[in-house]
């Protein structure tokens, strides 16, 4: 229960700093609302430092299904606790940005652009187009699980993989090279959870001016990543160190 706990805070801290960056940017009459690409990506990546940190020495930090399925296929952690993974890492998700609506509560009463409201929660493509996008889905995750498997410990021995303190500011650089590099075609959700979980947020709160959830492209930032994620395993299986 206590990994469960700490998959649950992790995540939440994730997503309370991840898409707190982005409402600071986004918004109207923020603070922040000039940083750019380059503050959104900084940011994001030094949430997943902190939610790395909080819950690595607990849980093994996984804050992301992609993950965890990606583990659990390369034998590396037990199917057993991944649906409880899971589920705690949605919930988390969906707590994170409910803190990031209630502190930016009075910025949202202002904002009049739907898709800037929506940005703040998930993810949507800058060109839309289902097998492209999936693709560049699958692909920054792929990138992101092999370097995970490696940076956590590249064994195929029988020690579970499992991030440590320690890793949590490889994987927040690795989070910046990605966002940087492979960010720009989809928003880099890389995270199943990262999205499903504030945007059902997003359909449920009491928004003004938020438009649609857009629930048409809601498939791709969770089967892409889920997808590159199996890939990185087969991959890790197969080349091992």
């Amino acid at each position: 229960m206590t990994a469960y706990l700490f998959e649950f805070i992790g995540t939440a801290m994730l997503i309370l700093l991840g898409n707190g960056i982005v409402a600071n940017v986004n918004l109207k009459n923020t603070y922040g609302n000039t940083a750019g690409w380059v503050g959104i990506t900084i940011g994001w990546a030094m949430a997943v430092f902190v939610g790395v940190f909080v819950a690595a020495d607990t849980s093994g930090a996984h804050l992301n299904p992609a993950v965890t399925i990606a583990l659990a296929t390369a034998g590396k952690f037990g199917w057993g606790l991944a649906p409880g993974y899971i589920i705690a890492q949605i919930l988390g998700a969906m707590t994170g940005t409910t803190l990031v609506w209630l502190s930016y509560k009075k910025q949202y009463e202002t904002s009049e652009d739907p898709s800037a409201i929506l940005s703040t929660f998930a993810t949507t493509p800058a060109i839309k187009n289902a097998f492209w996008n999936f693709l560049s889905e699958l692909i920054a995750t792929f990138a992101f699980i092999l370097a995970i498997f490696y940076i956590a410990g590249g064994t195929v021995g029988e020690d579970n993989i499992k991030l440590g303190s320690l890793d949590a500011l490889p994987v927040a650089l690795l989070v910046l090279a990605i966002g940087m590099s492979l960010g720009g075609t989809t928003g880099y959700a890389i995270n199943p959870a990262r999205d499903l979980g504030p945007r059902i947020m997003h359909a449920i709160l009491p928004i003004a001016n938020k438009g649609e959830s857009a629930w048409w492209y809601a498939w791709i930032p969770v089967a892409g990543p889920i997808c590159g994620g199996l890939l990185a395993a087969a991959v890790y299986m197969a080349v091992g160190i």
